[in-house]
């Protein structure tokens, strides 16, 4: 649906109890969707659950395509440095707002939860000023922008990990896909088998987003010659869309492997990541919200490169519970490369008992109940409860 007036002057076909606010990234939008879905089944029509993102956000297709309506906003999200690209960043958020209150104003829901992203912002805004509770969603340790800009309005803040700086924050965990869930209770037999994995080995594997990262790939690629020769290792790395174009240059051009050693395969993208975490004895990821708390759920343990970018450096600090708890090890990424991957590496291959408690303690860091939660509070805000 576009975000036009002319779409936002059409009434949907039943005035909805929830919006839910936000997206522009999948990582915003995902655990809406998983919210969305809990209420659906706690007896929500699923057509009363309004979702309202940003026209170039995933939602644009994400949402319909899981049966929710949704309403598009125009513009996009401000730049933290003066440019000329703020001026229009500016009026379309403008022009959000101005769509977002006539949107609410009109339909009036029970509730509005925000996800983070400027639609969100929009939205959150709204309905301070209508009076419409409001319930704020953070997927990381240090809450984004957004949605402190918009949290002092809020009800309550469910927060994903201990010590959010949001005020009223209730700790919730990050709601995960159920793929994910399902996957906890799957037997790393069943999940190699599924994906064609090596019953007999340790398993690594190597993930960091649909887009990937150069850093780890380079990091893994160049190792693989020192462990040509592990017969008792399988790799599985998923080297993300940009990076697989290149995989023809000399840095991601893996070395010929002996047939009875290191088992290494590499993929463009796997739309089997719950499979891939419950085959796998070991990951090599980014550290964003989402994915630290999938590694809780399946209890997988894993060497963690927080995104050095990251608004706030926010990725080192989704990183610290499980280090802390024992789950991970935390590598910066300027400290890695293919020796400090060796360094991390090749003493729980040799000593594969260590990753046993590294798996608990991740699996102690968990919420699997965390969409579960995030509604409890929804609900509870439209009833008018804290």
């Amino acid at each position: 649906m576009s975000g036009t007036d002319d779409h936002e002057a059409k009434r949907p076909a039943e005035r909805p109890t929830f919006v839910i606010a936000g997206g522009g990234t999948a990582g915003h939008l995902i655990p809406g969707l998983v919210v969305a879905d809990e209420l659906v089944r706690r007896g929500h029509r699923r057509s009363t659950v309004l979702f309202v993102g940003a026209e170039r956000g995933p939602e644009a297709t994400l949402v319909p395509e899981r049966g929710f309506p949704v309403r598009l906003l125009p513009g996009r999200g401000i730049q933290r440095s003066l440019t000329a690209e703020n001026l229009a960043a500016g009026w379309g958020l403008a022009r959000a707002a101005g769509q977002a209150l006539r949107l609410l104003r009109r339909e009036r829901p029970q509730a509005v939860l925000a996800l983070g992203g400027f639609a969100s912002v929009a939205c959150a805004a709204s309905a301070a000023l209508l009076g419409i509770p409001l319930v704020v969603a953070d997927q990381n340790a240090l809450a984004g922008s957004a949605n402190r800009l918009v949290a002092r309005f809020a009800t309550s803040c469910a927060a994903a990990f201990e010590g959010v700086d949001l005020p009223r924050a209730v700790l919730t965990g990050n709601p995960v896909r159920p793929e994910i869930i399902a996957a906890a209770s799957l037997s790393k037999a069943e999940a190699r088998a599924r994906l064609g994995l090596p019953a007999d080995r340790t398993v690594l594997a190597v993930f960091s987003g649909s887009l990937g990262s150069q850093r780890i790939n380079t990091a893994v690629v160049g190792a693989l010659g020192r462990l040509a020769g592990r017969g008792d290792l399988a790799i599985h790395h998923v080297f993300g869309r940009r990076d697989w174009a290149l995989r023809d240059q000399p840095r991601f051009r893996p070395p010929p492997l002996p047939a009875d050693g290191l088992s290494y395969r590499a993929v463009e993208y796997s739309d089997e990541i719950g499979d891939l975490l419950a085959a796998a004895d070991l990951g090599l990821t980014r550290a964003g919200g989402s994915t630290v708390a999938e590694l809780a759920i399946v209890g997988l343990p894993s060497i963690l490169v927080p995104l050095p970018i990251a608004t706030r450096d926010h990725q080192r600090a989704n990183a610290a519970g499980l280090v802390e708890a024992g789950g991970a090890a935390l590598v910066t990424d300027s400290d890695l490369s293919s020796d400090r991957l060796l360094a991390e590496l090749l003493p729980l291959i040799d000593e594969p008992e260590r990753l046993l408690p590294m798996a608990a303690a991740a699996r102690s860091q968990g919420h699997p109940d965390a969409a579960a939660r995030v509604a409890d509070l929804l609900e509870a805000a439209a009833k008018g409860r804290t």
